[in-house]
Parts: C-alpha cells; sequence; structure tokens
C-alpha cells in the first residue's frame, strides 16, 4: 500500500463496534477516544515467532485446564481490552515467509525476498525502523530467546544480504547503538567463537555497554547504561527444560525477566523507547514438533506478554503490539475419546524432546531409551518404538543446518507421542498463515481488521507521531 494514501485514509480505522455487546462498545469508545489524543512515546512489539494459531489455542486450553485461568492474550480478547486483526506475512518471494522477509517487512516497510534483511528486490536498503526512531531520540532494544543477532530482531535494526551472516549483524548492532540487546548468540560476540576473533564483548564494553553473561549480572545491571545480555551460546534453553534444571534456572533468564529489565532500562528516556520481544524457539519447537518445547514457550511468551501490559496500563503512553510473524506445523488437539485427559498428561512433562533425543545414541539400549521417555514424558514407549528411535541414531552425525543439524527423530517421537498426549502436526515447516495481530494503547484504534505485514510498519510510525523523511 502506497504510504500517503495509507496515512490520508486514516487506513487502520477501529474495528467495527457491531461485534461487541452494547457494554463492551462503550468500554471500547472510551478507550478509543483517550487514545486518539496522545500519541505513543513508548512501542513494545512482542513476537511468538512461528506460532500457529493452534499453539495460541492450546496454550490457552493448557492454562485454563491447569489454573483454572486461559493466556493473558485471549484474554485481553475475552475483556474486550484490544484492537484484534488478521495479517497478511508474505513476502515478495513466497506466500510462505520465512522470518527474515517477515521481519522485513515491519522494520524496513517493503516486502523483500525470503533470506535477506531490509534489502530490496533491486538491492535498494530500507531504513530499519529501530533506525528510524532512534533517529528521533528514542530508546530502542530487543530481546529473545534465540541469538540475539537471529532474523527477527535484525529485521528491526539493520540491513543485510544474507540472515545467516550473524556475526556481521553483530558488529552492526554496535555500530548503530542500540540500547538494550539480550539473548543467545555468544558464538556470535565471542573471541573463541567468531571465525574472524574479534571480541565483541570487549568492543560492547569500550562503547559504554554493561556486559551481562548470567541472569544474576543482568538482573543486577545499572539501568543508566546500554545492555547487552548474552546467555548461551545460540538459543537459550526451552522453558520446560530450564525449569528442570537447578543449574539453567539459575543461570538463565526468562523472556519475562528479560523483558521487564529491558523496560527498567529503556523507560526513562526522555523522547520515549521502542522494545522487540521475541519467543524465538517457540519456532524451533515447531520446526521438531516438540510440544514441551513449543507449549511451555509459548506460556512463557505469554507470561512476557504480561509485564509488558502491565506496564503499559500504568504508563498510559505505550503502544503494545501482540503478534507472530508466520505459522508453522500448524499442530493442534485431535478429537478422540481420550482428548482432554491425553492432553493434560502434557502437563507433567519434565523435558522437551530436544533433551530426550540428544541424551541417546546408537550406544543406547532399548531400556535406555525406555526409561528416558518415561521420565520425561510419563508413558512406556513399547520395545518396537524404542527400537524405531533407535534406528534413526546409526546416520546421525552433526552438520551446518538450521533446526535439526543432526536429523534426530523428531518426527518419529511425535507421532509416538501423538497416541499419549492428543496433538497432531501437519508439516515441519513455515505455513502462509493469516496471523493474529492484537494492540492495545495509544494508537491501537488505527488497526483495521486485517492489513498486509508492510502496513504495521507505518502505523507505528503513525502512532508515535513520527514522519517517515528517512
Amino acid at each position: 500500500m502506497n504510504r500517503r494514501k495509507f496515512f490520508r485514509n486514516g487506513v487502520l480505522s477501529t474495528i467495527g463496534a457491531s461485534i461487541f455487546t452494547p457494554f463492551e462498545t462503550v468500554r471500547a469508545s472510551d478507550l478509543e477516544s483517550t487514545w486518539k489524543r496522545n500519541k505513543a512515546k513508548n512501542i513494545i512489539l512482542l513476537v511468538s515467532d512461528g506460532m500457529s494459531t493452534g499453539t495460541l489455542n492450546m496454550a490457552d486450553l493448557y492454562l485454563s485446564r491447569k489454573t483454572g485461568k486461559g493466556s493473558n492474550w485471549l484474554g485481553l480478547y475475552r475483556e474486550n481490552k484490544v484492537s484484534r486483526a488478521l495479517m497478511d506475512m508474505a513476502s515478495a518471494s513466497s506466500i510462505v515467509t520465512d522470518s527474515a522477509a517477515a521481519s522485513s517487512s515491519w522494520g524496513g516497510g517493503a516486502r523483500i525476498k525470503n533470506g535477506g534483511l531490509n534489502i530490496g528486490l533491486n538491492g535498494e536498503p530500507h531504513l530499519p525502523i529501530w533506525q528510524k526512531f532512534k533517529a528521533v531520540g528514542k530508546k530502542a532494544g530487543c530481546v529473545t530467546t534465540v541469538p540475539v543477532t537471529h532474523a527477527t530482531p535484525a529485521g528491526f535494526c539493520v540491513n543485510q544480504k544474507s540472515r545467516n551472516d550473524q556475526a556481521s549483524i553483530a558488529e552492526k548492532y554496535l555500530k548503530h547503538g542500540f540500547d538494550v540487546l539480550m539473548g543467545g548468540g555468544n558464538e556470535y560476540f565471542s573471541p573463541e567463537k567468531r571465525k574472524d576473533k574479534k571480541d565483541m564483548y570487549t568492543a560492547f564494553a569500550n562503547k559504554g555497554y554493561h556486559v551481562a553473561k548470567s541472569r544474576n549480572e543482568m538482573l543486577s545491571a545499572p539501568t543508566n547504561k546500554p545492555m547487552l545480555g548474552v546467555f548461551s551460546d545460540n538459543g537459550l534453553p526451552y522453558t520446560k527444560d530450564r525449569e528442570n534444571n537447578k543449574e539453567l534456572l539459575e543461570n538463565t533468564p526468562s523472556l519475562a525477566e528479560m523483558t521487564r529489565k529491558a523496560i527498567e532500562n529503556l523507560k526513562d528516556g526522555p523522547q520515549g523507547f521502542v522494545l522487540q520481544v521475541e519467543a524465538g524457539k517457540v519456532d524451533w519447537a515447531a520446526h521438531g514438533n516438540d510440544i514441551a518445547g513449543l507449549l511451555y514457550d509459548q506460556v512463557a511468551f505469554d507470561e512476557a506478554v504480561q509485564v509488558a501490559m502491565d506496564f503499559a496500563e500504568k504508563d498510559k503512553e505505550t503502544l503494545v503490539i501482540i503478534t507472530t510473524d508466520h505459522g508453522n506445523a500448524n499442530p493442534g488437539v485431535i478429537y478422540g475419546k481420550y482428548a482432554n485427559d491425553n492432553f493434560d498428561s502434557i502437563q507433567n512433562y519434565k523435558h522437551t524432546n530436544e533433551w530426550i533425543l540428544n541424551g541417546i545414541g546408537k550406544e543406547s539400549s532399548i531400556n535406555n531409551i525406555k526409561e528416558r521417555v518415561e521420565y520425561a514424558n510419563g508413558f512406556a514407549l513399547t520395545t518396537e518404538e524404542a527400537e524405531t528411535l533407535l534406528s534413526y541414531y546409526d546416520s546421525i552425525q552433526s552438520e551446518d543446518g538450521w533446526y535439526n543439524p543432526k536429523h534426530l527423530p523428531f518426527r518419529a517421537l511425535a507421532e509416538i507421542q501423538k497416541q499419549h498426549n492428543s496433538v497432531g502436526w501437519i508439516s515441519m515447516q513455515h505455513s502462509a498463515d493469516y496471523v493474529e495481530l492484537a494492540m492495545f494503547g495509544p494508537g491501537s484504534q488505527l488497526l483495521k481488521p486485517f492489513i498486509k505485514n508492510t502496513d504495521l510498519h507505518y502505523l507505528m510510525l503513525e502512532a508515535a507521531e513520527v514522519e517517515n523523511t528517512f
């Protein structure tokens, strides 16, 4: 959509009041009239990467059945606190986007080919939106559960021909001086891990950053300095594995803790701040059909949503945006006589499929495998099922790859688990879903029920009253 037409028509008009009851309509209208008078001094954009609608649904079911209270995200729908839309996330090269093109559509305001970051079809750069906000004096940050140099945070921050060049992305973060960067990715900052042996930690420290490498170092960090927090070589551990490992629990922050710390660090900027929060490992779990990884990381994302909402409801100058960049694997609870009890069994899982499968080797015995699965999931494999899993390990080898470089039998394990948890998956890849989008705060009244991904770029600028003259 042409930007001038977008602004001239006030395109992102409010959702029709007819879908609400009269009482709810009054509440929504009261909020909208207040927000129309205010600009968004701050923006917090939360992304559950690779979250299919089924993932959002299962997290709400899980919490409803376990605690009697659903998810914070769907609670906002139930209470009519947010504007809601569907968003078309296609890239320039496919109706099925990758995370780099998806983030770039929001970050640069243009659809690009999968694999790049804010580089157009003819090689032209599109200035990323966090740089635009930095130029008008706002603080800017990103927190994630995957490497902070990964595609989704990078799409808001830098231009890069290939999303894979994460070492270069780390250097560009330093060049542009983003105020908060937290997640994984030690291999792109450590001189022992980088191919060029550059010490990016020292480089950031020399530029005035507080560098944190553990949860305690993050929690005790001063809020009057920019901050780099890197807590693992690659992605952070899955929530469920972290919960059941004392060392991980003590040393690795949760997404909600990182979000809270980032807001504390950013909130005193006189011109306001912008913050992206990503649950990146929801996507990784979907690629692995890993229900414990997926469900518990989605719940951890939901806790970060509450942190953002708590701040925004008190602050009254903050636009909160909650969404995902694409679907992945499209999981869901499948009908059956024991669907309720089967799904509830996931409440007792102790570990993810990643933990299970990485603890098996071709030297493992059938009993070893049975014991490991029963400890992690609470059900007994048959001998045939254990033999099936073990058969994959004859050809296991490490190689380059994003999500399953060892070719561990994630799909085979998920198929076995389906008999016990009633969760089915359609694939191990991204899907072309129209995605959920929710907004709260000044600027949310601009949202209409269906938008294109690039529209979100201009909505953020309009909500913050920042002219797109860059």
